[in-house]
């Protein structure tokens, strides 16, 4: 249900203890892709599943998200399991099913983090200030991204084959909503296929395991607030049916919050 004030994206996230690491969720047609809901808010509901969790130990380090099956329209139930919890990290097992068929299985682990040696070896990509670049819109059968403010320099959907994969643009929530770990990770799912950039068309296309890793504190988040994320991200090889795709997430002022990686299946 959604709430007088509320944003989409929480709407969506709503989640009903059912007890013993359990919750009840349901799919938000809002986020609806063009086959079942949007990925980024099916990992960003398991992240808060266990954020919800009494026994949760920090914030999350890593996240794998394995889609073994589509997920319809409805209710679905989040099962969230610590397997083990070590001084400074937890390590953690969900399903998501319906009906009783699994339907997406993801591993996570969260932890707490200290001050430590520090250094960064990759940098962004040059950038335009956003309100130089145009938005663009996508079709209305990709409902999700209209939750979005998307700004490309590279990589913006059109009809025509590309000599690369490379897409690169300013991102945040539409309207703006301060920055979670949450809506982190679903940014991590942003990027279209790269096959739809590399054949100028839409073909059969979906991720099958997504991987995040958080590079983020909360104190970065807060910092980020609700301003625009940086984006990049690239394939390295089309193969036999599957293809990668390796992305980068950066804050305003140059931070790296997140790094993502994807198989994908497409059918040509």
């Amino acid at each position: 249900m959604t709430h007088p004030g509320s944003h989409a994206f929480d709407d969506g996230l709503t989640l009903e203890p059912l007890g013993d690491g359990r919750y009840r969720g349901r799919t938000s047609a809002p986020y609806n892709n063009m086959v079942g809901p949007f990925g980024g808010l099916t990992a960003a509901t398991l992240v808060r599943a266990v954020e919800l969790h009494p026994d949760r130990l920090g914030d999350p380090v890593t996240l794998t998200v394995n889609f073994a099956g589509p997920i319809a329209e409805g209710e679905f139930e989040i099962s969230t399991r610590a397997v083990r919890t070590n001084r400074s990290n937890q390590h953690w097992y969900l399903e998501l099913s319906q009906d009783g068929t699994v339907a997406t299985t993801a591993t996570a682990v969260f932890g707490t983090r200290r001050t430590t040696w520090d250094a960064l070896e990759s940098s962004p990509p040059a950038m335009p200030d956003p309100a130089d670049v145009d938005t663009i819109d996508f079709p209305e059968f990709i409902a999700w991204a209209n939750n979005y403010e998307m700004r490309f320099t590279a990589g913006a959907l059109t009809e025509t084959e590309s000599a690369d994969s490379v897409a690169t643009l300013w991102i945040r929530d539409s309207p703006p909503r301060p920055m979670d770990f949450a809506s982190l990770t679903s940014m991590s799912d942003i990027f279209y296929p790269r096959v739809f950039q590399r054949r100028g068309k839409y073909v059969a296309a979906g991720t099958i395991s997504l991987t995040v890793h958080y590079f983020a504190t909360a104190e970065d988040l807060a910092a980020q607030y609700d301003g625009y994320v940086l984006g990049t991200a690239h394939a390295r090889r089309f193969h036999q049916g599957y293809f990668d795709q390796t992305a980068e997430l950066w804050s305003t002022s140059g931070t790296l919050l997140a790094t993502g990686h994807q198989v994908v299946y497409y059918k040509d």
